[in-house]
């Protein structure tokens, strides 16, 4: 099981862990991951797969309102970093309250960098710090029909007949 990490405390134990496993690689992705589904899951799986240590930004709740809306998240941010602190590939969650995880790759300083597919590598922030770092940076393919998008898309038609 894995562990949620708070804010100011990510940068020790990302050197720790260095410290510990010189070899490792550490895989960083980050997101809001309000609804957890099967996209999320196979794209964590993936992720890890990049790697020897996934650690996970999760947007905190006012950082996922700014970014989404006041109607956002729906579960809150430690059902969300509980949730995903339980999932396999998953081996820390770390909380953040930025609009970007700029600062927290910053603290982690990752070897890997994440996205989904929905991103082009230009797009990702952070990118440029982890390159310039000798790290690399890649994205995923996303699942075709397993979004949050998609599964609010459903919801709402489903609602709207009865």
């Amino acid at each position: 099981m894995s562990a949620v990490i708070t804010f100011s405390d990510i940068g020790d134990f990302v050197q720790q862990q260095r410290k510990d496993h010189p070899a490792a690689k550490i895989v960083f992705t980050n997101g809001v991951f309000d609804i957890i589904h099967r996209g999320h899951v196979q794209y964590l799986e993936q992720a890890r797969l990049h790697g020897d240590l996934l650690i996970v930004g999760l947007n905190s709740d006012a950082s996922v309102r700014r970014l989404k809306g006041e109607l956002r998240p729906f579960n809150n941010q430690e059902d969300r970093a509980y949730v995903l602190s339980r999932l396999k590939p998953v081996d820390h969650v770390c909380i953040f309250d930025q609009d970007t995880p700029l600062e927290l790759i910053k603290a982690v300083k990752p070897n890997v960098l994440i996205k989904g597919g929905d991103y082009t590598i230009d797009q990702i922030v952070g990118r440029e710090y982890v390159e310039k770092s000798g790290g690399s940076v890649h994205t995923i393919p996303l699942i075709k029909g397993r979004s949050t998008t998609n599964l609010l898309e459903k919801i709402k038609g489903e609602s709207n007949t009865k």
